[in-house]
């Protein structure tokens, strides 16, 4: 483990309360020439200590651990006005934990089940380093079917940032929330895949949101969709 950031390497910190889960997840990732863990930590206020000390460029963050659960944990590490904030993702036993939705909410990029094959897990951390979302579509729409299932609240800030985009960005932006790939989308409104990713780079933009996990949460919140829709 090296103090300083080398070009070309991801920095990851791993933290989870199990010995042998810390120590496969190390193995695995350094077994990679362009990847390289920074530091471990066995539970979640060490975890946000060591994120602040080391400036890692992602989080691998268990969900349940001793002192600060990685609800907390994430909570701490991507709060506003934090002054490094890397990309979180949340490991989890188990498929669609609520705890990984809250999350999202915080602002983590995605979750993998601690059973993920290894050449999965170094593509996760790597897509979440360049800021996509670790959500395939049909994991997001059980995600949202399961946990946004409840009345929209009516928040009228969210409504009014919605309110930024143009007709065409909502088409986009309500087919994002479902949970469609860029592809799908491109299907959908029969435009070219690279003009959908240009709109939605300016979705993310407008509302303010670093991925598409966050902008699956504002769609809902805001009433753009609902999870019957």
């Amino acid at each position: 483990m090296t103090p300083g950031p080398t070009p070309g390497i991801l920095r990851v910190l791993i933290a989870d309360d199990q010995h042998l889960v810390r120590t496969g997840l190390t193995l695995i990732l350094e077994a990679e020439d362009d990847l390289e863990v920074v530091g471990v930590a066995g539970d979640g206020a060490a975890a946000v200590r060591l994120a602040a000390q080391l400036c890692p460029d992602v989080v691998l963050l268990d969900v349940q651990m001793p002192e600060l659960d990685g609800l907390e944990a994430a909570r701490r590490i991507l709060a506003p006005g934090v002054a490094h904030q890397p990309r979180v993702l949340m490991l989890t036993t188990f498929d669609l934990d609520e705890y990984v939705y809250e999350a999202m909410r915080l602002g983590a990029s995605g979750f993998l089940l601690k059973d993920t094959p290894p050449e999965q897990l170094a593509a996760g951390v790597r897509a979440v380093a360049r800021g996509e979302a670790l959500l395939a579509p049909v994991i997001t729409r059980r995600l949202i079917t399961r946990f946004t299932s409840r009345p929209p609240g009516g928040n009228a800030d969210r409504e009014a940032v919605v309110g930024r985009l143009t007709p065409r960005e909502l088409d986009v932006f309500r087919l994002v929330a479902k949970g469609l790939s860029n592809q799908e989308i491109a299907g959908e409104l029969y435009l070219g895949e690279t003009t959908v990713k240009t709109h939605v780079a300016r979705i993310l933009a407008k509302v303010g949101v670093r991925d598409r996990v966050q902008a699956v949460v504002l769609a809902y919140e805001a009433g753009v969709v609902d999870a019957g829709g």
